[in-house]
C-alpha cells in the first residue's frame, strides 16, 4: 500500500486542462447560437425549445462518427476538418428525411487531453454547425488513460432536427420518371478510409505528394461536370493527396432545405459508405430502379488515384466511395431544371445524373455509360 497521497492527475486525468478547454471553446460555441437555445455550455444538459409554427412536428435524430479518417488527421496534424466531418455525417442524414437540423452534441474521447488539438476539433464542430444552421448546445470531453495511444482520439456526434409529419420524405413519394439530381462531393468525405489507408500503405504514397490533375475535357462526356476544383471560391486549392483525402465533408442541409421549399422533391439520398450503389436504393420504392449515367460527370482526381494505386475495379469503387457525388435528389422531371438552377445559385455543383425507371422487385441501381 502506498503512503503517498494520490491525485486524479497522477492517474492521467487533468481536470484543469478540461476546464481550460471549456473556456477556450466558448466563443466558437456561442457563434452557433440560434433561436430555440435556452442554455449555454457547462450545464448538465442542453436545453432547446421547439420552433413555433409547426402543426404536427416530428423530431428526427441522427448519430455518427468520422471513422478511421481520424488516423490520417492525427498523422497530418490537421484537426479542424474532422470536426466539420462529424457534423456533416449527422446533419446530412437527418435532412434527407426532410428535417431542419436544430441542435448538435459531440463526444470527444482521448487518452491524454491536448487542449490545442481538442480546441481545433471542437472549433471545427462549431464551424460545421454554422454551415448546417444548427446550434452546438453541449458535449462531453472524456480523458481515458490507457484507452487511446499517443495523440489518438475518437469522436461521436448527435444531431436533432424537426419536420412536419406530413412532409417527411419517404420512398412512397418517388415516382417512375423522376429525375435524379447529383450534388457534388468535396472528396471522399468520411467513408472508405479503412480501404484508403490500406491503399496508402500498399502504395507507399505520402500525404504530401502532389495530386496529378486530369487532362482537358473528354469529347465523349458532353456534360462533363468537372469536380476537380474546390466548391467554395475561398477554399484552399487541392494540390496534394492529403488535401484531397482530408477535405471536410460537404454539408448539404441549407441547400437541401431550400430545394424542399422549391417543391417537387420526392426523396434525398446521402451517399456515404456503400456509395451510390447501396445508398440510393434506400430511398426508392419497390418496383423501381435508379438508372445512373456515369458519363454525366468526371470524378475528382483522388478517385482516379485510388482506382489506380489500389487496383480497385469500378464496381468496388462505386460501392465503397461517393466518387464525387455526396447527395442525390429525386425530383419530378418537370421541376428538375429549376431545381438544378436553384442549387447552383446556392453554390452547389448540381446536374441531372439519371432517372427513376420501372423495375421488377426490390430497388437497385443500374449504371449506364461505364468507363
Amino acid at each position: 500500500m502506498t503512503t503517498e497521497s494520490m491525485t486524479y492527475r497522477d492517474a492521467g486525468v487533468d481536470i484543469d486542462a478540461g476546464e481550460a478547454l471549456v473556456e477556450r471553446i466558448k466563443p466558437a460555441v456561442a457563434a452557433t447560437r440560434r433561436p430555440g437555445v435556452l442554455s449555454g455550455i457547462g450545464g448538465f444538459g442542453g436545453l432547446f425549445e421547439l420552433p413555433q409554427g409547426y402543426r404536427n412536428p416530428v423530431l428526427v435524430s441522427g448519430t455518427d462518427g468520422v471513422g478511421t479518417k481520424l488516423k490520417l488527421a492525427v498523422a497530418a496534424g490537421r484537426h479542424s476538418g474532422v470536426g466539420i466531418d462529424l457534423v456533416a455525417m449527422c446533419a446530412n442524414d437527418i435532412v434527407v428525411c426532410g428535417a431542419e437540423p436544430l441542435f448538435f452534441l459531440d463526444y470527444y474521447a482521448t487518452g491524454k487531453l491536448d487542449v490545442d488539438t481538442a480546441a481545433a476539433v471542437i472549433e471545427g464542430i462549431a464551424e460545421g454547425c454554422r454551415r448546417a444552421g444548427c446550434a452546438l448546445i453541449g458535449g462531453e470531453t472524456a480523458e481515458m488513460p490507457g484507452m487511446y495511444g499517443g495523440g489518438d482520439y475518437d469522436l461521436a456526434g448527435f444531431c436533432v432536427g424537426v419536420v412536419e409529419k406530413d412532409a417527411i420524405l419517404e420512398p412512397s413519394r418517388v415516382k417512375q420518371g423522376d429525375a435524379l439530381i447529383a450534388l457534388a462531393a468535396s472528396g471522399p468525405h468520411s467513408n472508405g478510409f479503412s480501404l484508403i489507408r490500406r491503399v496508402l500503405e500498399a502504395s507507399g504514397a505520402s500525404l504530401d505528394e502532389p495530386l496529378e490533375q486530369p487532362p482537358g475535357q473528354s469529347p465523349d462526356q458532353p456534360l462533363d461536370h468537372r469536380l476537380d476544383q474546390p466548391l467554395d471560391p475561398d477554399a484552399e486549392a487541392v494540390t496534394t493527396l492529403g488535401d484531397a483525402l482530408l477535405a471536410p465533408t460537404r454539408i448539404y442541409a441549407k441547400p437541401a432545405l431550400a430545394l424542399l421549399r422549391h417543391g417537387g422533391v420526392h426523396a434525398l439520398a446521402h451517399i456515404t459508405g456503400g456509395g451510390i450503389t447501396d445508398n440510393l436504393p434506400r430511398v426508392l420504392p419497390t418496383g423501381t430502379k435508379a438508372v445512373v449515367d456515369l458519363r454525366t460527370w468526371t470524378p475528382p482526381p483522388v478517385f482516379r488515384w485510388l482506382k489506380d494505386a489500389g487496383n480497385i475495379d469500378q464496381a468496388e469503387l462505386l460501392r465503397t466511395f461517393n466518387c464525387g457525388v455526396g447527395m442525390i435528389a429525386c425530383v419530378a422531371a418537370d421541376r428538375a431544371a429549376g431545381a438544378c438552377g436553384l442549387l447552383r445559385t446556392a453554390g452547389e455543383q448540381a446536374w441531372i445524373i439519371g432517372r427513376v425507371d420501372p423495375h421488377r422487385g426490390e430497388p437497385v441501381v443500374e449504371y449506364a455509360g461505364g468507363r
